[in-house]
Order: C-alpha cells, then structure tokens, then sequence
C-alpha cells in the first residue's frame, strides 16, 4: 500500500552524492529515482554510481532503503536489526541478498537512517494487483510458477538451517515480549493491535484468544526466521532467485511460522481475495511435505500456526486501514480496518474451513 511522498530529487540527488563521495571518492549520481508514493516500511531510491577507481572508469547501479520517516506500519522499525542480518547474510551464507555496501545511522543525510545495496535485476511477484489475479505472474508458463515457489522454499530451509549462535543472530532476539518464539510473537502483537488502531477488532481478538488457549509447545532451538516469506518478496530471473527482500521482520522461532506465512499469504491472494491458484503452484500439502524433506523433521501444529499467520497479518492491515483514516482515502466510520480480505479468511479458518 502506498503513501504519498514529497521529496526533491534534486535535492536527494546532491546530498546523497555528498555523503556516497565519502566512501567512493570522486563519485557521481547523474540520477535519482525518488517515488511519487513509498510503502509504509522502507522508502526506496535507486541511482548509478560512476567514479574512477585506479586511473580505470567504475559504474554501479545501486538502491538506498531508506528507514521509515513519515508513517510506520510497526510500532519500532527495527531498521538497523534489519541491514545487520542482511549484512550476516551476504557475507556469511548463500542466501540471494542484494550486496550489502553501507550503512548511515543519522539523519541528517536524508532524513532518516538508511542503507545502500546493490541493484539486483530481475522481477517480483505482485500484491496489487495480487500475482494470482494479474501482473506478469498470470503470463509466465506453470513450470515456471513451480520453480518460483520451490526455489523460495529451499532459500527459506538454508535460513532456518543456519546457525544462530555462530552467525551472531542472538540480536533478532526480543526478550522484552517473552520467550523466543510464541511467547514473544503473541507477546508483541497483542500490544501491536490496540497501537494499530483503537477500533472494533473482533475476529483479530477471537484469533488471539484461541492462539493463547491452544499455543502448543516449540521443542527445538529458534531458528533465525524471516519473518515476511513469500514469493512476493523475492526478485526471481526465469523462476530462479536473483535477490531476497524485505528482513524487517526477522525474529527468531520455530520454522513452522515461516512456512505458515509463505502459505497464508498466498492463499490470502487467492481464496482470500476469490481467485483460484494458477496452475503449477504446488498444493499446500505437498508444500508441507517438501518442507519436511528439507528440514528432516516433521512439520508440527501447522493449523494453529496459519491461524497465528492471519492473526498477525490481521493487525498489520488494521494498521493499513487506520493510515488510510488519516490519509482521507476512507472515512473513520469505514469497517476496512477490521472488516477486509484477511480478516474474512481468518474468519472461516477460525469456523473450521481449513
């Protein structure tokens, strides 16, 4: 969902090159790509670089993901949480980040704390409209669908495979909400929901009493999760991943969360929005049965953990609904907030349409 946005491209453009010159020194931005409207997490600029580097010509196109200024979707942004895992992932594993350059925690610059990467080519998956309705997904061949979707899973099992304690990941850890895993999830967002928006929210707070009555047990260690899996936030070439995005989120857990969202979210874009899946995405089951492949172990209570999926995405799109009260696009008498495609799906899988 976008939000407007103001910024000078010009303005942008100087300063950004006076802060890059810095780290390249000498450098040039012919261009800057500022958007007429930015999500609500991270605002995203591309350039290209061009300096001299030992008597020889440089050019590089690259991207700032700016931290969010203006209206936050989350309560804290957890913004330098997110370039330190990406950073992890990039120089430590064989995940498909876009390479990570630098980071700039104060705002003077931009306006806020941001980090640069390199551009990674390729294409994404869309949410409006959702890639099971339109957009260049409904066009590709089913072969190649599949190839999206099994190719995500393998990145999202190397994740959940890494080692947390070696790697450093322990600052995903949030502790200030309970233990890893369910207890800080449930933890967080039951503070989230009432931060979110101050309106009615009875099938959010139905899911969250049925998620505390029947929160099953999470045995192994926590694994590092990402957070927002799904095909929808990875930059594919011909089905393959070019780039992983999007690690706002990552907490630590158990794998069953990931999975249950990548799901979730893709039946959201098709049942929940009343589409069929297109043909060559794999059924949920064989996802499962995949997974568990992948991992070694059985996928555990995965019922309760897509509930868990709707609930939290549930909160993010009462967030939604309350920036668009303020933004004047629905009046504050709307029922979006807690009343939309998601909170409808979570309704009938809390009925029994699982």
């Amino acid at each position: 969902m976008p939000v407007p946005d103001q910024r000078d491209p010009e303005i942008t453009r100087r300063r950004l090159t006076r802060w890059l010159d810095r780290h390249l020194p000498g450098v040039r931005i012919p261009h800057v790509e500022t958007p007429q409207t930015s999500g609500f997490s991270n605002e995203t600029l591309m350039f290209e670089a061009e300096w001299a580097e030992g008597g020889t010509a440089r050019k590089e196109r690259l991207v700032a993901r700016v931290a969010p200024e203006k209206y936050q979707i989350f309560p804290e942004p957890r913004f330098a949480e997110q370039y330190r895992l990406m950073r992890v992932l990039d120089e430590r594993s064989g995940i498909p980040v876009p390479p990570i350059r630098w980071y700039e925690p104060s705002p003077d610059v931009l306006g806020a704390a941001f980090f640069v990467m390199g551009r990674v080519d390729g294409r994404v998956p869309t949410d409006m409209p959702p890639y099971h309705t339109g957009g260049w997904v409904t066009e590709v061949a089913p072969a190649e669908r599949a190839a999206m979707w099994w190719s995500t899973l393998e990145i999202m099992a190397s994740l959940h495979r890494l080692d947390v304690r070696g790697l450093g990941l322990g600052f995903l850890d949030q502790p200030e909400w309970g233990a890893p895993g369910l207890g800080q999830r449930l933890g967080y967002y039951e503070s989230y929901l009432p931060w979110a928006y101050k309106g009615p929210q009875e099938t959010a707070l139905k899911a969250l009493e049925w998620l505390k009555a029947n929160r099953p047990d999470e045995p192994d260690d926590p694994v590092a999760l990402w957070g927002d899996a799904r095909i929808g936030n990875v930059i594919f070439q011909a089905g393959v991943p070019a780039g992983v995005l999007d690690w706002e989120t990552a907490v630590l857990g158990a794998p069953e969360e990931d999975l249950a969202w990548f799901m979730f979210l893709d039946r959201h874009h098709s049942e929940g929005v009343g589409a069929a899946r297109l043909p060559g995405f794999p059924s949920y089951a064989e996802t499962i049965a995949r997974y568990e492949e992948l991992l070694g172990r059985p996928m555990r209570h995965m019922a309760y953990y897509e509930i868990l999926s709707g609930f939290k995405f549930s909160v993010i799109m009462a967030r939604i609904g309350q920036a668009m009260i303020d933004f004047g696009w629905i009046d504050e008498s709307d029922g979006f907030p807690y009343d939309n495609n998601c909170t409808q799906l979570l309704a009938r899988i809390l009925e029994g349409d699982r």
